[in-house]
């Protein structure tokens, strides 16, 4: 199983948007961010599944170290 990186973002009407990096086109809504998490990792299985049934290759999971910059 891997592990793809995904960035949860909240938007201008309070939802939550989500996507993975390295699967470009690979996204999902939600109310909570608890809500999207669920809701990604369904669009990621579909996504994969996608990509195999096209023949097309599966990207690899790029790694990534998470870091926060406070800014004045």
């Amino acid at each position: 199983m891997s592990r793809y990186v995904v960035i949860i973002e909240r938007g201008e009407d309070g939802g939550f948007g989500a996507y993975a990096p390295d699967l470009p086109g690979c996204v999902a809504l939600g109310d909570t961010p608890e809500e999207t998490v669920e809701l990604m990792r369904e669009a990621i299985e579909f996504h994969l599944e996608g990509l195999r049934e096209d023949g097309t290759p599966i990207p690899e999971p790029s790694a990534v170290e998470a870091v926060m910059v406070e800014a004045a």
